[in-house]
Protein backbone atom coordinates (compact mmCIF):
# COMPACT_ATOMS: atom_id res chain seq x y z
CA UNK A 1 0.00 0.00 0.00
CA UNK A 2 2.90 2.47 0.38
CA UNK A 3 4.17 1.62 -2.69
CA UNK A 4 0.75 2.58 -3.85
CA UNK A 5 0.79 5.32 -2.04
CA UNK A 6 4.21 6.86 -3.37
CA UNK A 7 2.79 6.49 -7.07
CA UNK A 8 -0.76 7.78 -6.68
CA UNK A 9 -1.87 9.74 -9.49
CA UNK A 10 0.88 8.05 -11.67
CA UNK A 11 -1.39 5.50 -13.34
CA UNK A 12 -1.96 1.75 -12.45
CA UNK A 13 1.54 -0.05 -10.95
CA UNK A 14 2.30 -4.07 -12.14
CA UNK A 15 2.54 -6.41 -9.73
CA UNK A 16 5.87 -7.15 -10.83
CA UNK A 17 7.47 -3.49 -10.23
CA UNK A 18 5.83 -3.70 -6.83
CA UNK A 19 7.57 -6.83 -5.91
CA UNK A 20 10.57 -5.67 -7.48
CA UNK A 21 11.13 -2.59 -4.99
CA UNK A 22 9.59 -4.35 -1.80
CA UNK A 23 11.72 -7.88 -2.49
CA UNK A 24 9.00 -9.44 -1.88
CA UNK A 25 6.86 -12.82 -3.88
CA UNK A 26 4.96 -11.73 -6.69
CA UNK A 27 2.45 -14.47 -5.79
CA UNK A 28 2.45 -12.96 -2.20
CA UNK A 29 1.47 -9.63 -3.21
CA UNK A 30 -1.45 -11.09 -5.57
CA UNK A 31 -2.86 -13.03 -2.58
CA UNK A 32 -2.93 -9.62 -0.95
CA UNK A 33 -4.26 -7.19 -3.33
CA UNK A 34 -7.30 -9.72 -3.58
CA UNK A 35 -8.44 -8.22 -0.35
CA UNK A 36 -7.40 -4.99 -0.65
CA UNK A 37 -9.48 -4.86 -3.29
CA UNK A 38 -12.44 -6.54 -2.12
CA UNK A 39 -12.46 -4.12 0.20
CA UNK A 40 -12.12 -1.20 -2.34
CA UNK A 41 -8.73 0.06 -1.22
CA UNK A 42 -7.37 -0.91 -4.56
CA UNK A 43 -8.54 -0.94 -7.78
CA UNK A 44 -7.46 -2.89 -10.62
CA UNK A 45 -7.41 -2.21 -14.38
CA UNK A 46 -6.57 -4.24 -17.10
CA UNK A 47 -4.33 -4.57 -20.06
CA UNK A 48 -0.97 -4.03 -21.15
CA UNK A 49 -0.98 -0.83 -19.40
CA UNK A 50 -2.54 -1.97 -16.45
CA UNK A 51 -2.01 -2.51 -12.88
CA UNK A 52 -3.10 -1.54 -9.31
CA UNK A 53 -3.46 1.89 -7.79
CA UNK A 54 -5.32 3.09 -4.81
CA UNK A 55 -9.12 3.03 -4.47
CA UNK A 56 -8.66 6.37 -3.11
CA UNK A 57 -6.24 9.36 -2.23
CA UNK A 58 -4.05 8.29 0.65
CA UNK A 59 -4.97 11.07 3.21
CA UNK A 60 -8.60 9.26 2.98
CA UNK A 61 -7.36 5.90 3.77
CA UNK A 62 -7.20 4.99 7.27
CA UNK A 63 -4.91 2.22 8.11
CA UNK A 64 -7.18 0.68 10.25
CA UNK A 65 -8.88 -0.28 7.14
CA UNK A 66 -6.13 -1.55 5.26
CA UNK A 67 -5.35 -3.82 8.55
CA UNK A 68 -9.10 -5.24 8.90
CA UNK A 69 -9.08 -6.09 5.05
CA UNK A 70 -5.56 -7.88 5.52
CA UNK A 71 -6.05 -9.60 8.82
CA UNK A 72 -9.64 -9.31 9.85
CA UNK A 73 -11.00 -7.89 12.94
CA UNK A 74 -8.54 -6.04 15.43
CA UNK A 75 -8.06 -8.01 18.76
CA UNK A 76 -5.54 -8.81 20.58
CA UNK A 77 -7.19 -11.83 22.38
CA UNK A 78 -10.56 -13.87 21.10
CA UNK A 79 -12.64 -12.37 23.28
CA UNK A 80 -11.99 -8.57 22.30
CA UNK A 81 -12.43 -8.77 18.73
CA UNK A 82 -13.67 -4.88 17.62
CA UNK A 83 -16.09 -6.77 14.82
CA UNK A 84 -19.52 -8.39 16.37
CA UNK A 85 -20.10 -10.56 13.75
CA UNK A 86 -16.98 -12.45 14.23
CA UNK A 87 -17.26 -12.20 18.22
CA UNK A 88 -16.70 -15.72 19.68
CA UNK A 89 -19.17 -16.31 22.98
CA UNK A 90 -16.44 -17.26 25.85
CA UNK A 91 -18.12 -18.67 28.54
CA UNK A 92 -15.51 -17.67 31.20
CA UNK A 93 -16.48 -13.92 30.46
CA UNK A 94 -18.84 -13.23 33.33
CA UNK A 95 -16.00 -13.95 35.29
CA UNK A 96 -13.13 -12.86 33.65
CA UNK A 97 -11.30 -10.32 35.02
CA UNK A 98 -8.41 -9.72 32.45
CA UNK A 99 -11.13 -9.04 29.59
CA UNK A 100 -11.55 -5.17 30.19
CA UNK A 101 -7.53 -5.51 29.80
CA UNK A 102 -7.81 -6.67 26.44
CA UNK A 103 -10.70 -4.75 25.45
CA UNK A 104 -8.37 -1.51 26.43
CA UNK A 105 -5.31 -2.88 24.59
CA UNK A 106 -7.57 -3.21 21.16
CA UNK A 107 -9.20 0.20 21.62
CA UNK A 108 -5.75 1.63 21.74
CA UNK A 109 -4.59 -0.53 18.69
CA UNK A 110 -7.68 0.76 17.11
CA UNK A 111 -7.61 4.13 17.98
CA UNK A 112 -4.04 4.57 16.87
CA UNK A 113 -4.58 2.92 13.42
CA UNK A 114 -7.79 5.08 13.26
CA UNK A 115 -5.89 8.42 13.53
CA UNK A 116 -3.26 7.59 10.92
CA UNK A 117 -3.61 6.98 7.10
CA UNK A 118 -1.28 5.92 4.32
CA UNK A 119 -0.54 9.57 4.15
CA UNK A 120 0.99 9.72 7.02
CA UNK A 121 3.40 6.43 5.79
CA UNK A 122 3.89 7.77 2.50
CA UNK A 123 7.49 10.19 2.65
CA UNK A 124 7.21 13.41 1.27
CA UNK A 125 8.57 13.65 -2.20
CA UNK A 126 12.58 14.13 -2.31
CA UNK A 127 13.40 17.86 -2.76
CA UNK A 128 17.22 18.20 -4.96
CA UNK A 129 18.53 21.60 -4.27
CA UNK A 130 21.33 22.77 -5.76
CA UNK A 131 23.79 22.36 -2.99
CA UNK A 132 26.51 24.81 -4.49
CA UNK A 133 23.47 27.34 -4.13
CA UNK A 134 23.33 28.75 -0.32
CA UNK A 135 20.03 30.39 -0.96
CA UNK A 136 18.39 27.44 -2.14
CA UNK A 137 15.41 26.02 -0.23
CA UNK A 138 12.66 24.25 -1.10
CA UNK A 139 9.60 26.13 -2.44
CA UNK A 140 7.74 27.76 0.48
CA UNK A 141 10.13 27.06 2.85
CA UNK A 142 11.86 30.18 3.99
Amino acid sequence: MVQLGRRYGTGPSSLAEIALDEDLPRAYLEQLVTSLRDAGLVVSTRGAHGGYELGAPPSEIRMSDVLRALEGPIAPMICATDDPAHLLGCDRSARCTVNVLWVRVRDAISGTLDSMTLADLVPARNITLDPRDPTASPAGVA
